[in-house]
């Protein structure tokens, strides 16, 4: 991997990109692939409550490194690729809520899409509101409609993506270096948004690999 993590992580949204693998990228993605699948059908053919509460919160308790080393190197539109991505998203999420809820609440105000609906906060949209949305979205995944699920985090995704571009259009004079860095967050989200909706596609098409 490009970075070696360690718990607590520090995942900064400078590094929300793809990590490299190791020296046998075929053994690394059938890893990947078996660990998946045997992961979401077991849980989701017997949904115990305890464990998925475990698995939400798998991160917090160990760190993102286990999550990176099975899935990051993955393909984005596969299921290993989009169970990375979820994880990623409700991780940068935590480590700055404050932050994400100012840029997603931005979103909100600015686009003219659905997308708000779709991802589900409640509104307006604070800090706890932000990590429930985080929670709830990666629960779905183990429990509910797995493509509604994903088909949520891509929305989130695309209103962050605007709320970040909202705001470095207003700090381009004033803060010159914020709004480059916030332009560039805005494209990793637009580009995971993509990611996840075709995972969406892929999965209710009984395709997601």
């Amino acid at each position: 991997m490009a970075d070696d993590f360690h718990k607590p992580t520090q995942f900064s949204g400078s590094k929300f990109e793809s990590f490299q693998g190791g020296d046998d990228p075929a053994s690394i993605s059938r890893v990947a692939h078996e660990t998946a699948h045997a992961l979401l059908a077991r849980v989701r053919n017997d949904p115990d409550p305890a464990v998925v509460d475990r698995l939400v919160a798998y991160t917090d308790e160990h760190g993102v490194d286990a999550v990176a080393e099975l899935w990051a190197s993955a393909t984005p539109r596969s299921l290993p690729g989009a169970l990375w991505r979820i994880y990623l998203v409700r991780l940068l999420i935590r480590q700055d809520p404050h932050g994400t809820a100012l840029l997603y609440q931005r979103g909100t105000e600015v686009t003219v899409a659905i997308d708000p609906v779709i991802a589900g906060a409640a509104a307006p949209t604070g800090p706890g509101e932000i990590i429930a949305l985080a929670d709830q979205i990666l629960r779905g995944i183990f429990t509910g409609d797995f493509a509604v699920a994903l088909d949520r985090a891509a929305a989130f995704c695309r209103v962050i993506s605007i709320g970040c571009t909202s705001v470095a259009d207003d700090s381009e004079t004033s803060e010159p270096l914020r709004a480059t860095e916030l332009t560039t967050r805005a494209l990793r989200f637009s580009t995971t948004a993509q990611e996840l909706g075709s995972c969406a596609r892929l999965w209710r098409s009984e395709s997601l690999d």
